[in-house]
């Protein structure tokens, strides 16, 4: 089961929440570069409506565009003290119900928490916990993912050591801290950006994209 997950997601609330709580309340009505489409206010309303939907048995159309546009729609207006309080009312039964799930569940959930986690810091220009044990698992999740679902292997060598990731023989090895390739993999950089990583024979930043939902930024991030 799934301890470290719910431990790692209870610190990111308590992070998120402190980033947020101690933000100028014009920047939260900003655009969120990394996501064009929200403001950082409404990246938080994904996250905390995730909680409350899973805590309450609303998974029809789980992950799904329109499940993911309800947890904003809901709470346009809400102010950020009434979010923050939403998310530390169902928090921590989320965090319960992560150390209760099989790995492959809980940890798809911290990755997709600590996307946004860092969404929000980029929004609000508040960096930080790059090396926190939720991109740990993020990470560990990511590398299972890629070769659960046969994309084309590649060795990562990042600050956690080298590894392969993928179905076949690596078709290339990559350099990069796990944070980056996290960000990457979810369309957050630039193919400029993904070619300043260390690549040998050569860059290929498609094989990084995690999915058919996500494409390459059009312009870098500059996180």
């Amino acid at each position: 089961m799934s301890e470290p997950h719910g431990d790692a997601y209870a610190a990111l609330r308590v992070r998120v929440t402190e980033v947020v709580a101690g933000a100028d309340p014009d920047a939260l009505e900003q655009i969120a570069p990394a996501t064009p489409s929200w403001t950082v206010r409404e990246v938080l309303c994904h996250l905390v409506g995730v909680t409350d939907d899973v805590v309450n048995g609303r998974l029809e159309g789980v992950t799904t565009d329109a499940w993911t546009a309800a947890h904003v729609d809901k709470r346009v207006g809400v102010p950020v003290d009434a979010l923050l309080e939403e998310w530390e009312a169902t928090g921590p039964q989320f965090d319960a119900m992560l150390r209760a799930v099989p790995d492959e569940i809980a940890g798809q959930a911290v990755f997709d928490a600590v996307t946004h986690e860092h969404d929000i810091r980029n929004g609000l220009d508040a960096p930080g916990a790059r090396d926190s044990d939720a991109v740990a698992l993020a990470w560990a999740w990511a590398v299972d993912a890629r070769t659960r679902f046969g994309a084309p292997a590649l060795r990562f060598v990042t600050d956690a050591g080298a590894e392969v990731s993928g179905a076949g023989e690596p078709v290339a090895t990559v350099q990069a801290s796990r944070f980056e390739l996290i960000r990457a993999f979810t369309g957050r950089r630039s193919a400029d950006e993904i070619t300043r990583y260390g690549w040998e024979p050569g860059c290929k930043p498609e094989l990084l994209i995690a999915a058919d939902i996500f494409t390459l930024r059009a312009r870098p991030l500059d996180e």
